[in-house]
C-alpha cells in the first residue's frame, strides 16, 4: 500500500529554510533529483513508495524510519504500518551515496526524504513546491510511536480525524494496496460500486490466500499524480475502508467533491500541506546528527 497524505489540519512549524544548502552543498538538490528521475523511470510505482517514506517519517521528520535493526537497537521498519509495506530504501541509499560524493557529511537523510517526496510528485505529474531544509537525523527510533500514529486502513472517519487532528487526513492518490488490507471491505461493506467490488473479488479471494495480491488505489491513473482518486470516491470506488470514509456522508464529502472537480485546487492544497507536514517537529540546530549512512547512526 502506498500513501499520499493530504494535511487538512494545523501543523507545527519549525525554523527551516529553502536555502540551507546554498553554500555548503549547492549541487545537493540536482543530485537528488537525478537519482529520483532514474528510479521512477525504471519503475513508476517507486515514486509513490518514496513519497510514502516521507510521510511515515514525518511524526518528527528525522529519518528514523530509515534506521535498520541491530543486535542492540530496534528501528521502525518492523512496526505494523511499515512491515512488508514500506519500500524504496535502496533508492535512498543510492541518493545518499551520490550526495556524499559531492559534499560529505553535509546533507541529512531527513532532508533527502523531504526533497525526494517533492521530486517524486513532480515526476509523476503533480505540483511543485519549495522544500524547506535544515532537518537533522535522529539517533533513536520509536517503534511504538509509529504504530500509534500511523492510521490503519480500517479506520473510520472519526478515527482518522482524531488521529490527525494536528497532522492530516489521508488520501491515497497513487500506488497499490494489498488484498489483505481491502479484503474485509469488498466482502463485508455495502458502500462500494458493485462492478468494482466484483473485479476486486476476482483478484482477492475471501479465504486467507492471495493476501499479497495488489490493486490500484486509483482506478484511472494509479501511477500518475492527479485528482482521479477523488472521483473514484464519489463513485464508491474507494479501495480501502478508510478511503471511502472520506466520502460517506460525513464532514469531508464537500472537500472530496471540490478536489474531484478541480485538480488545480487539490494541487495547491496538497503542496501547502506537504510543506506543513515536513515541518512537523524536526530536529534542527545541534540536535541529532547528519548520518553518513541513512541506515545507521554515526559511530
Amino acid at each position: 500500500m502506498v500513501t499520499v497524505w493530504l494535511v487538512l489540519f494545523g501543523a507545527a512549524s519549525a525554523q527551516l529554510t529553502s536555502t540551507y544548502y546554498a553554500s555548503t552543498c549547492p549541487k545537493a538538490l540536482s543530485t537528488i533529483r537525478t537519482v529520483v528521475k532514474a528510479a521512477i523511470a525504471k519503475e513508476a510505482r517507486m515514486g509513490a513508495s518514496l513519497l510514502r517514506l516521507h510521510f511515515h517519517d514525518c511524526f518528527g521528520c528525522d529519518a528514523s524510519v530509515l534506521l535498520d535493526d541491530t543486535s542492540n537497537f530496534t528501528g521502525e521498519k518492523t512496526a505494523a504500518p511499515n512491515l512488508n509495506s514500506l519500500r524504496g530504501f535502496d533508492v535512498i541509499d543510492t541518493i545518499k551515496s551520490s550526495v556524499e560524493s559531492v559534499c560529505p557529511g553535509v546533507v541529512s537523510c531527513a532532508d533527502i526524504l523531504a526533497v525526494v517526496a517533492r521530486d517524486s510528485v513532480v515526476k509523476l505529474g503533480g505540483p511543485k513546491w519549495t522544500v524547506l531544509l535544515g532537518r537533522r537525523d535522529s539517533t533513536t527510533a520509536n517503534l511504538s510511536a509509529v504504530t500509534a500514529n500511523i492510521p490503519a486502513p480500517t479506520f473510520n472517519l472519526s478515527a482518522l480525524i482524531s488521529s490527525f487532528s494536528n497532522k492530516g487526513l489521508s488520501a491515497h492518490t497513487i500506488g497499490l494496496a494489498r488484498c489483505v488490507n481491502f479484503r474485509s471491505r469488498i466482502y463485508n461493506e455495502t458502500n462500494i460500486n458493485s462492478s468494482y467490488k466484483a473485479s476486486l473479488q476476482a483478484i482477492c479471494p475471501s479465504s486467507s490466500s492471495g493476501g499479497n495480491n495488489t490493486a490500484p488505489l486509483d482506478t484511472v491513473s494509479p501511477t500518475a499524480f492527479d485528482s482521479s482518486y477523488f472521483k473514484d470516491l464519489i463513485h464508491l470506488k474507494g479501495l480501502l475502508h478508510s478511503d471511502q470514509q472520506l466520502y460517506n456522508g460525513g464532514s469531508t464529502d464537500s472537500k472530496v467533491t471540490t478536489y474531484g472537480a478541480s485538480r488545480t485546487t487539490f494541487f495547491k492544497d496538497f503542496a501547502s500541506a506537504m510543506i506543513k507536514m515536513g515541518n512537523l517537529s524536526p530536529l534542527t540546530g545541534s540536535s541529532g546528527q547528519v548520518r553518513t549512512n541513512c541506515r545507521k547512526i554515526n559511530s
